[in-house]
């Protein structure tokens, strides 16, 4: 059982640590190279976890290989559009100037009720009002629509607009306090406290978001257990 337990730890942290070195672009989303490596790992992983018969290394070994050549595919794609284009591929045009491009959909397996579906998962539901449907190389499909279909901006009404959307700092996350964050504010623990009791609270620990805007708006959420 404890050896299980280990062995399952080591593996876990392994993928986990090569899986943050690929970057968030290949958490975020799985390119053709990303989703092989991913079905790789899995299964080389799962296979010294299960057969105590086979010692550890043999397992790391080729996690390790295949993270370091994923890193080093990654780089080269970075590099080099050749190479990018023969791994991850290319952009194709579903919809064009308005026109369904039946020979690309065919091309990459694209149905009709496929791109319908997708379309209204943007929230279009008319296939006329689409200048342009892209399908990127992770799968997703990119859609803009005709100038005249699209939501008009308080720029293109000729109307002045004052700018309100600002990145809040939060200070207080699920009780504990994020003194860097407080820091970066230019703001200290004396602060924090005065603010704590100005929301009816006694304690950081009872609060489970509270975060300050550029335009000096707190939000303050207390924790369940602190009603």
């Amino acid at each position: 059982m404890a050896t299980a337990f280990i062995r399952t730890i080591v593996l876990y942290f392994l993928i986990m640590v090569g899986l943050r070195l690929l970057g968030k672009r290949q958490i975020g989303e799985l390119e053709p190279i990303e989703l092989v490596l991913t079905l790789l790992i899995s299964d080389l992983a799962a296979v010294p976890m299960q057969d105590f018969g086979i010692p550890l290394l043999n397992g790391v070994i080729p996690i390790v290989t295949l993270l370091l050549l994923s890193m080093l595919l990654s780089w080269g794609s970075v590099r080099s559009i050749r190479l990018r284009r023969l791994i991850c591929g290319s952009p194709t045009a579903l919809i064009l100037d308005g026109k369904v491009q039946q020979d690309a959909m065919r091309h990459n397996r694209f149905t009709l009720d496929e791109l319908i579906e997708e379309l209204r998962s943007q929230g279009v539901t008319d296939l006329t009002s689409v200048k342009y449907a892209v399908l990127e190389t992770d799968g997703q499909l990119s859609v803009l629509l005709y100038p005249d279909e699209q939501p008009a901006t308080p720029k293109q009404l000729g109307k002045p607009v004052k700018d309100d959307t600002f990145l809040p700092h939060i200070f207080i996350n699920d009780g504990r306090v994020l003194g860097e964050n407080l820091s970066l504010a230019g703001l200290d623990s004396a602060w924090l406290d005065k603010t704590v009791r100005a929301q009816g609270y006694h304690a950081p620990s009872e609060i489970f978001l509270l975060s300050l805007d550029g335009a000096g708006k707190i939000l303050c959420i207390g924790k369940d257990s602190a009603k």
